[in-house]
């Protein structure tokens, strides 16, 4: 089958965003809801339901890809996830998902945020927000109980809620682990960025 059209192995695949808490202004993230916002109702104003969820797709893109860039320019909010005791407990918590049965075929940290694909086997008897909660969970108390009070009692590691962008075939696959590997490269960062536990990637099979 022609890699432009290969399917992915039945199930769900997400290209998953976790950040730290405080790390978008609050004015910059009040703006890109906006423009979300308003892309959303431009595209349920388009001639068919096919156009319009193509229109849908791009907004969201889009949106995925300004979301990004304010990230990684941190302007804002701690650098926690540079603390390689951090990184690496993030990084076996998204293999423990693995135990339990989901898939993590790329993952890529930065300084104040995470981008994971999981993939989430047909049938499979996690539900993937289940999944997603519970990392959310288990990587801010081991991250509290590393920084051993340098984060006040009151605050959130991560920002709360995360950010999801549904992966539907393989060639889209291809471009999201090719993007997040680059992360690194792109934002110039420190060698220890281009390798475990900072980056993975394996295949992601049927």
């Amino acid at each position: 089958m022609d890699d432009a059209l290969a399917l992915l192995p039945p199930g769900e695949t997400i290209l998953l965003t976790l950040r730290l808490a405080g790390s978008i202004p609050a004015r910059a993230g009040r703006e890109l809801q906006q423009q979300r916002i308003a892309a959303q109702q431009a595209a349920r104003t388009a001639p068919t339901p096919t156009e319009a969820q193509a229109a849908h797709r791009r907004a969201e893109k889009r949106f995925f890809a300004d979301f990004d860039a304010v990230l990684d320019s941190a302007l804002v909010g701690g650098h926690y996830l540079e603390r390689e005791k951090i990184a690496e407990a993030v990084a076996g918590e998204l293999l423990l998902l693995e135990e339990q049965g989901l898939r993590v075929p790329c993952f890529a940290l930065t300084f104040n945020h995470l981008h994971a694909v999981l993939h989430q086997p047909a049938g499979h008897r996690l539900a993937l927000y289940k999944a997603v909660e519970l990392l959310h969970q288990r990587t801010a108390a081991q991250a509290r109980r590393i920084l051993r009070g340098q984060l006040p009692r009151e605050a959130d590691f991560w920002h709360p809620g995360c950010h999801e962008l549904p992966i539907f075939d393989a060639a889209e696959l291809t471009r999201v682990q090719a993007y997040l590997l680059g992360h690194a490269a792109r934002l110039k960062l420190p060698a220890r960025y281009h390798a475990w536990p900072y980056q993975h990637s394996a295949p992601l099979g049927g």
